[in-house]
């Protein structure tokens, strides 16, 4: 469990915390992933900047509708309802995936975008399928391979992983998503994303692999490749520290060379 609270509104339940003047960071979690991923970049930014986390409705949004576009447009929507114009987009995992699709049609609202262990290219994760789902050490052994340090794996995580594969309407949802995802591939899209673009990716990635990062570098022109020792897929959640320092070298980064750049188009005029 996330330790903010969560509000609901309308068809909506979200997180916001921070700062109200400051460019939001949006965030957006993956396929299993929940949004205590992000409580520690959350606790170290509410004091400096607008964080805003929707909670994506994978398990109760209609079979028909759910999809990668169906849940883009239910993040659309979100960013409408809550009247967005400007911000950071970030995302993990699947939410790395929507944050690409969503990029790729509205780069007019957006100051950035980050992405960290982002499928869209390539992942190896529990397929489209799950083999031995009632066993719970081979669920818990697959709940691993999201870390270099196994030890991060809490009991919480695997009890969660677990309940999800062993509903049956839940499991349907989750293997509908990713074969969604599979259909999704960006890579011919990639090179029209132009703002600025952070990656930090895990060394130790299993699920999407360092070579993804470098393949997203690679196609994404105006992108920052981190790289991370000694972490798996979720580098938000296993070095906090790390990918939070990071982060705020890029957005510092990004904030000089806007204000350069208003300068000089000031002295321009």
């Amino acid at each position: 469990m996330t330790d903010y609270p969560i509000k609901e509104a309308g068809d909506f339940k979200y997180i916001e915390v921070g700062d109200s003047d400051s460019e939001p960071i949006v965030l957006l979690h993956g396929l299993f992933g929940t949004a205590s991923n992000f409580d520690e970049l959350i606790k170290y930014f509410e004091d400096k900047r607008r964080i805003i986390m929707p909670l994506l409705p994978i398990f109760e949004m209609s079979l028909r509708k759910l999809s990668l576009k169906g849940l883009v447009d239910y993040f659309t929507a979100f960013i409408d309802f809550k009247g967005l114009e400007k911000f950071h987009i970030l995302g993990n995992s699947l939410g790395g995936h929507l944050a690409v699709l969503y990029t790729l049609e509205n780069q007019d609202k957006l100051r950035s975008m980050i992405l960290t262990g982002s499928s869209g290219l390539y992942e190896s994760a529990f397929g489209t399928s799950f083999p031995r789902r009632e066993d719970y050490d081979y669920i818990r052994n697959k709940v691993k391979l999201t870390f270099y340090d196994p030890e991060i794996t809490t009991k919480e995580m695997v009890d969660e992983v677990f309940g999800i594969v062993n509903d049956r309407s839940k499991g349907i949802r989750i293997i509908k998503t990713a074969k969604s995802a599979i259909r999704h591939n960006v890579e011919d899209r990639l090179h029209e994303i132009y703002i600025p673009t952070l990656l930090v990716w895990g060394n130790n990635d299993t699920i999407t692999p360092p070579f993804v990062g470098r393949k997203f570098h690679e196609l994404i022109k105006n992108s920052r490749l981190e790289m991370v020792d000694k972490c798996g897929h979720a580098p938000m959640l296993e070095v906090p520290e790390i990918f939070n320092m990071k982060l705020e070298s890029f957005l510092t980064d990004l904030e000089r060379e806007n204000q350069e750049e208003a300068i000089i188009d000031q002295s321009s005029k």
